[in-house]
């Protein structure tokens, strides 16, 4: 591989960083930069790089593991006595061991959250599984990247302007309800087509349904972590594990590098919902999806 071929890879993992955090779509960014910065070799194949542009998203995975940590493991080591969160335990040996484990072992309200995590994923299985390479071959180009980024970067001027005299009705994880994990699941399930984004379709739908933004950021960055660790594994096993040597140092790069910047991203992102709303992120997708389509049509 050339040089050029490296700082290609560098530059699609700082991508990645950025923007698979902020509401402007990841995958899409990273299939302009890869259509645009063409790659001739034996290393980035067609194959590697639809492998790759998915896989990369684990080092951003492991930035909000590192970030949250605290928030997201739901055990501790030591035996620590507690209200039990069962109105009666169970005679069952089996039932009963696993509801004595979760009294004495377990943040029972980190549990709750993982479960309802859980179900905010079941609508992207039911239907992204399925359509994942229909959706791949027909929609994973400039065009589409830039219709999604322009069409949702209106819809977050609207809701914003619809939001701005609304109180929210939850600030905290502890306050989402069951229905609304799953509203925001079938919110993600939009994030399916390229330039929607994942983040912008959850916060948005969180928003929507009276999540503050902070509450809508934050369990985005949670919502995160199955689904693209599903998204790598998913594209792993398809890739079939082949990997010469010089592309397990490609992929193992883009994952570091994305992993670094995430944890900026995400610091900026946190401290910017304090004082701002989504607005400008908004007129940054209506005006990259407006200079896409122009280098399209002329192309």
């Amino acid at each position: 591989m050339a040089f050029l071929d490296w700082l290609k890879i560098l530059v699609l993992g700082i991508v990645e960083g950025i923007t698979e955090w902020l509401p402007i779509s990841s995958t899409g960014h990273m299939i302009l930069v890869d259509g645009l910065w063409k790659s001739n070799n034996d290393v980035m194949t067609k194959d590697f790089m639809d492998m790759f542009l998915v896989v990369i998203q684990f080092g951003a995975i492991l930035a909000v593991i590192v970030l949250f940590f605290k928030k997201l493991w739901p055990f501790h080591r030591k035996r620590i006595p507690q209200r039990s969160w069962f109105a009666e335990h169970s005679e069952n040996k089996a039932v009963g061991a696993v509801q004595n484990f979760c009294d004495h072992y377990c943040f029972m309200d980190k549990i709750v959250m993982w479960l309802k995590i859980a179900v905010s994923c079941l609508p992207a299985i039911i239907i992204g599984l399925p359509l994942d390479d229909w959706m791949e071959e027909h929609f994973y180009t400039p065009v589409v990247v830039a219709l999604m980024l322009i069409l949702y970067g209106v819809g977050f001027l609207l809701i914003e302007r619809y939001n701005k005299n609304r109180t929210p009705r939850m600030n905290t994880i502890a306050e989402l309800t069951w229905k609304d994990a799953a509203l925001i699941g079938i919110f993600q399930v939009l994030a399916l087509v390229p330039g929607t984004s994942r983040s912008g379709a959850t916060i948005l739908g969180g928003i929507l349904i009276g999540a503050s933004r902070g509450l809508a950021a934050e369990y985005t960055f949670f919502l995160a972590v199955p689904v693209m660790f599903g998204a790598s594994l998913l594209k792993i096993v398809k890739f079939g594990f082949a990997f010469t040597g010089t592309q397990l140092a490609v992929l193992l790069l883009g994952m570091a590098v994305a992993f670094a910047v995430s944890i900026l991203a995400i610091k900026f992102l946190l401290g910017y919902i304090k004082k701002h709303d989504f607005s400008a992120f908004g007129w940054y997708r209506i005006a990259l999806g407006a200079i896409v389509l122009l280098y399209a049509a002329l192309s």
